[in-house]
């Protein structure tokens, strides 16, 4: 059995649990379902909010390295910590929030495999009592934007026929939906996908429990099945960039490929652009 390309990223409950206390070591909550924390997490974990935090208020980005630097300060995350995100939606926002950090050129980074559900479902305790970190001198080493694709990005991968991997739902893929099923149906005024793009919902990545599928298991989804290489250049994107965090993470770290960039601006930026092509079967 194959293993990860770099497993040192992923970390069981149990070791969360037997490391929670490390001084050395932060853990951050970051879900979908803003209010969960509120309900209960981690004993030591701090809450990230994907769109209050991570997100700058008035202009469609992330918060600048400023703000990054505040808000890591704030949480008690130094420059040496090792953070280990967790979070609702099998990790949705927990590989988001990672994707972040990277972006920032925060090094040690890793993920608790399965997230919030796994924790629960394992009995483990939950607080609501909120930490209160000495504040930290953070300060933003690089921005690494290597793994971040923008529009014209895209453009140029439809003219060069270079991997694109569309994470949604196969009903948003083929313009049925704007967006998952439950979900307001808004964002984007046109449904379908990009030139040339495959769909690889982003759940076939991960097991009833919410952790990783296997090596081998991934293998088969994203190399035999959609026949990607480790050396391709790979965008992938969802609606706003959440679910192909979580792809980008799988395809990164798991399956060791060495080009893979996250297109945030995703479905909600390319199914309202003025003249973009699109594609529905």
């Amino acid at each position: 059995m194959a293993e990860y390309a770099h497993p040192e990223v992923v970390v069981s409950t149990e070791w969360v649990s037997q490391h929670s206390k490390d001084p050395d070591i932060k853990i951050v909550e970051s879900d979908e379902d803003v209010l969960l924390y509120e309900v209960g997490h981690i004993e030591g974990a701090v809450k990230i909010d994907w769109q209050t935090d991570l997100q700058d208020q008035l202009i469609r980005d992330y918060i600048d390295k400023a703000k990054f630097e505040k808000l890591l300060s704030e949480k008690g995350i130094s420059n040496d910590t090792t953070v280990v995100f967790y979070g609702d939606k099998n990790n949705w926002w927990a590989c988001y929030a990672y994707w972040v950090f990277k972006l920032f050129g925060h090094d040690k980074a890793l993920v608790m495999n399965g997230g919030r559900q796994k924790w629960i479902e394992e009995g483990r305790p939950l607080t609501k009592e909120v930490p209160d970190y000495p504040k930290t001198n953070y300060k933003v080493s690089g921005i690494n934007e290597s793994i971040r694709a923008f529009r014209d990005d895209v453009t140029k991968h439809i003219g060069t026929k270079k991997p694109l991997i569309d994470v949604r739902s196969p009903k948003e893929f083929t313009g049925e939906l704007l967006h998952m099923e439950a979900y307001p149906q808004e964002g984007a005024l046109r449904g379908g996908h990009i030139p040339g793009a495959k769909n690889v919902p982003w759940a076939t990545a991960v097991k009833e429990d919410g952790t990783f599928k296997s090596a081998d298991e991934l293998k088969a989804i994203y190399e035999e099945g959609k026949g990607l290489k480790k050396n391709d250049d790979v965008i992938a994107y969802c609606r706003i960039g959440e679910r192909s965090s979580h792809t980008w993470f799988v395809l990164t770290y798991l399956l060791g490929f060495d080009r893979v960039r996250n297109y945030d601006g995703s479905w909600t930026e390319w199914g309202n652009l003025v003249k973009a092509p699109i594609e529905k079967p």
